[in-house]
């Protein structure tokens, strides 16, 4: 986990609305169709000449916002040419500040991970393992202000089988059941309905404002597998799919008002870079 470039000086002034996205890039392979899984597969375990330029146009859309959770990136291994995918993506979009947590490392061949960008330096950053039959599924949770007034952000990537997602959901409930101001983001492998979904919201008061936005495939969205959610503490100015076919799965985003007190909490803090 790493902070690039922290600032020093006097905190600038915090803007009221943070601008959220989360996106599995697939390690950075832009997806059209079903048969490429098959076709090109390989590029799953091996370089790809096209996996930095793709990488690059992912920069430059994800540069517009402020916090961006990633999943399914690459820490640096063989198929990525050995590139840090969190760190390139951070360095090329201008974000000071990027975490990442590597879930299943296997040495040269992969080294499976989630990521998050930020525009501000966290607190505390804690890496939680997440509970499944197969191991391989983390909880990256950041804190950003003090801990008396504070921001919580949690990027998931839950597992495929609902039994584990409800055991994986009932975990990140707990972890955050204190906490008044909560964004959770991922790939959540599960649709807007499920009993998984509602149980999270139901534990924690957490909530969707719109339903049923697909994301899955990107080539012809028709599952709605990727969800920001929000505490009823933070204000919801617009939710939408970006029409970005740049991996398997589309970008969620959201724009979210902070509460007076945060914003100042915030500010207080750690420094914003700009």
């Amino acid at each position: 986990m790493v902070s690039l470039n922290p600032t020093q000086g006097p905190a600038p002034t915090l803007p009221a609305t943070l601008r959220l996205m989360s996106f599995n890039i697939q390690v950075g392979i832009e997806t059209r169709y079903y048969h490429q899984y098959f076709t090109r597969g390989w590029r799953h375990v091996l370089p790809d000449a096209g996996r930095v330029p793709n990488l690059r146009r992912i920069a430059e859309l994800i540069s517009r916002f402020d916090l961006v959770g990633l999943q399914e990136l690459d820490a640096g291994s063989l198929r990525s040419g050995f590139v840090d995918q969190t760190a390139f993506l951070a360095e090329t979009a201008d974000f000071p500040h990027w975490y990442h947590q590597t879930n299943r490392p296997l040495g040269r061949l992969a080294q499976h991970s989630n990521g998050l960008l930020s525009r501000l330096q966290a607190r505390a950053v804690i890496e939680h393992r997440l509970p499944g039959r197969i191991p391989g599924r983390g909880a990256l949770m950041l804190r950003f202000g003090p801990a008396q007034a504070e921001l919580v952000v949690v990027l998931l990537h839950l597992a495929l089988s609902q039994r584990a997602r409800l055991n994986q959901l009932a975990y990140v409930a707990e972890q955050i059941a204190d906490s008044d101001h909560v964004i959770v983001m991922g790939d959540l492998n599960c649709h807007s309905r499920s009993p998984e979904l509602a149980f999270l919201c139901a534990e924690t008061g957490l909530r969707e404002p719109l339903h049923d936005l697909p994301t899955y495939p990107s080539w012809r969205p028709a599952r709605n597998i990727d969800h920001i959610l929000v505490s009823p503490s933070l204000t919801v100015d617009s939710a939408e799919v970006l029409d970005a076919p740049l991996s398997d799965h589309l970008p969620m985003t959201m724009a979210v008002r902070l509460p007076e007190a945060l914003q100042g909490a915030i500010a207080e803090g750690p420094v914003r870079a700009g």
